[in-house]
């Protein structure tokens, strides 16, 4: 088959050894690979930025390493597969980043002996060194009419497609991330914008960045075994009305102690009421902390709802914190609910405040079950972490 190679000036991506792909006889509600018929386009490894544009597909070869030296959009229509062992290297702080724009889709294919990973190229590698893994789907959010901007990336998220799909990342390492623009603008590990519940994100850490490990920004995806360790500030956070579920997460601050919360849970800080509310269920977790920072283990304000099962909170100053009268009031009403919590060296286990900021009783959020293992192994690093984790 005759090749040839495509320059776009626009988007300074070299696009090359250009083919077309045959059709595929694979079901469609395969998730797992990119869809049938597609261009598939081979990028230089050394430099790895630009853009995929509809009826693009581009897969990654595990034996080179990627130099992520620029941002990289999945347009609506394109898909990028990144297969079992790849290594993508990035420098260039905030302008370096993956981003997947509404109807594009991404396939990290990870497994536990073969993850891939996303790391730092710099020689002394630190949090900030890149931006992040940004994703923008098409489920519901409570901003505005439906529909928003991302805060990174500058993409369109949020609809009505709760089974919106944005495609599978499993197994997956994302190292040194959360370059900011500013103190009030920085990437996430991973970021979620709107994505829908037919996205998979299965088996991720998240490894000394430099905002928060993962947030969700509205949507309906789930998301299960998550290693969210030395992020600088939380480890966990979500807005906009996200509905999911997350199970099996394991967080730590950084060794020197550093970080800030091991939750931070709102449901508009705009509209306390928006709909949809907030309300996922937190599943067989273990949030490790410290005294510094903002050193709450879980903080839910703004009128969040939410269902937490099975976690251990363990070295923060304040084990549960709620704030505001919305979010006091789904206490009141059950729609707020901790059950089967473990409090390990915990000074104050819980703390409440209204709107006013009087002090109010929040005793009644909560059930203690010591037995508890959160994510599996209390404390200790769960079993499923091994062999595809670094750094733990």
């Amino acid at each position: 088959m005759s090749k040839k190679t495509i320059f776009n000036s626009l988007v300074g991506l070299s696009l090359m050894s250009l083919i077309v792909a045959s059709c595929s006889s694979d079901d469609d509600n395969n998730n797992d690979t990119p869809p049938p018929g597609n261009e598939v386009v081979t990028i230089d490894p050394d430099n790895f930025k630009g853009e995929l544009l509809s009826g693009q597909t581009a897969i990654l070869e595990p034996s080179e390493v990627y130099k992520l030296t620029g941002g990289f959009t999945i347009n609506d229509g394109a898909s990028l597969e990144i297969p079992a062992g790849t290594r993508i290297e990035a420098t260039g702080g905030t302008s370096s980043y993956v981003a997947v724009a509404q109807g594009g889709k991404i396939f990290i294919n990870g497994t536990a002996t073969s993850p891939v990973v996303f790391t730092s190229g710099s020689t002394q590698p630190a949090g900030g060194d890149w931006g992040g893994i940004v994703i923008c789907g098409k489920a519901p959010i409570n901003v505005g009419s439906g529909t928003a901007t991302s805060e990174v990336a500058s993409l369109t998220y949020g609809g009505s497609d709760v089974n919106d799909n944005s495609g599978v990342i499993k197994y997956c390492r994302i190292e040194y991330s959360g370059a900011a623009f500013n103190s009030e603008k920085e990437f996430n590990g991973l970021s979620l914008f709107g994505v829908g519940n037919g996205t998979v994100v299965d088996h991720i850490q998240i490894y000394l960045g430099n905002d928060d490990g993962i947030e969700f920004f509205g949507g309906t995806v789930n998301a299960s075994y998550l290693l969210l360790n030395g992020n600088e500030d939380d480890a966990f956070d979500y807005t906009e009305g996200w509905n999911g579920t997350a199970e099996y997460i394991y967080t730590t601050r950084r060794a020197d102690g550093t970080g800030n919360r091991g939750v931070e849970a709102d449901n508009s800080q705009v509209n306390e009421m928006a709909a949809p509310i907030s309300n996922p269920v937190v599943r067989y977790a273990t949030f490790i902390g410290g005294a510094s920072g903002e050193n709450q283990a879980l903080k839910l304000r703004y009128g969040t709802q939410g269902k937490y099962d099975h976690v251990v909170l363990s070295g923060f100053t304040v084990g549960i914190d709620i704030e505001h009268d919305s979010t006091l009031n789904n206490v009141t009403g059950g729609a707020l609910k901790v059950t089967n919590v473990k409090f390990d060296n915990i000074i104050t286990e819980s703390k409440g405040k209204d709107s006013s900021g009087a002090s109010v009783d929040v005793q009644s959020a909560y059930t203690v079950n010591n037995n508890t293992d959160g994510a599996g192994n209390g404390t200790l690093v769960p079993s499923w972490a091994q062999g595809w984790s670094a750094n733990l």
